[in-house]
C-alpha cells in the first residue's frame, strides 16, 4: 500500500523530499509517539518500520539526486558480548524515522569497530545498546576509545537498554541515555543539530 502510494506522489511530480518528511516521516513521528505514551507496542512498530522502509526505498535514488543532506550520521550497534538486537533495531528504525542515516554494526560489537565506523563513515553519533549488566561495562570502553581516538570533541557517545540508567551514562562519561527508542531518535537529531551549530 505505502510503496504504491509513494509511487503515485513521485508520478505526480511531488518531490522527493516533501514525500519523505511530510508522508513518510511525520507518519513515522505519530507512531513513535503512541509507542512512547503505549498507545502502540513493538509488532505494530516494526510494522510501520517496514512499511516505511519500502517507501524509502523507492526514494533514496531521488534523494540522492537531488544530493539531499541527512539531519545527521549514527551508527548503532550492541555492545561486545551482547548478541541482543530489538532495541537496537527499534532505536535504528526511530532514527531513520527522523531522517538520520543509520550504519548498523550489529551485535557483539567491540570498542574500536565503532570508533572505526566513525572514521570511515564520518558518523557524528555511536549509540551503543546493551541488555546484560554483565556487557554495560564496555560502553565506558568505547567512551575511552572515542577519546584515544581523538574524536572526543566531534562525536556525541549515546547509551541504552535495559539495565543503563542516566547516572551510569555520566558515571562512563557519555553524553546522553534514552529510556526508550523514540526519545533516542529525537535527542539524536538534538545532537546532530548541536554538532553541526
Amino acid at each position: 500500500m505505502v510503496k504504491e502510494l509513494v509511487q503515485q506522489a513521485i508520478d505526480q511530480g511531488i518531490p522527493a523530499q516533501d514525500i519523505l518528511e511530510q508522508g513518510l516521516l511525520s507518519g513515522m513521528g505519530m507512531i513513535g509517539e503512541k509507542f512512547k505514551n503505549n498507545e502502540v507496542y513493538v509488532p505494530e512498530v516494526l510494522v510501520a518500520a517496514r512499511a516505511m522502509n519500502m517507501g524509502t526505498a523507492l526514494l533514496k535514488p531521488l534523494i540522492a539526486e537531488a544530493g539531499i543532506e541527512s539531519v545527521g550520521k549514527v551508527c548503532i550497534g550492541t555492545v561486545q558480548g551482547d548478541l541482543h538486537d530489538i532495541g537496537k533495531n527499534l532505536v535504528k528504525m526511530m532514527m531513520e524515522g527522523k531522517g538520520l542515516e543509520v550504519i548498523d554494526l550489529g551485535t557483539d560489537v567491540p570498542p574500536e569497530k565503532f570508533v572505526e565506523a566513525v572514521v570511515e563513515n564520518g558518523c557524528q553519533i555511536i549509540c551503543c545498546s546493551a541488555l546484560l549488566t554483565t556487557t554495560m561495562g564496555v560502553m565506558e570502553e568505547v567512551v575511552k576509545a572515542v577519546e584515544a581516538a581523538g574524536l572526543r570533541d566531534k562525536v556525541k557517545v549515546m547509551v541504552g537498554g535495559a539495565p543503563v540508567t542516566d547516572a551510569y551514562c555520566q558515571q562512563i562519561g557519555a553524553d546522553k541515555y534514552t529510556a526508550d527508542a523514540a526519545s533516542a531518535a529525537d535527542a539524536a537529531v538534538e545532537l546532530c543539530r548541536e554538532l553541526a551549530g
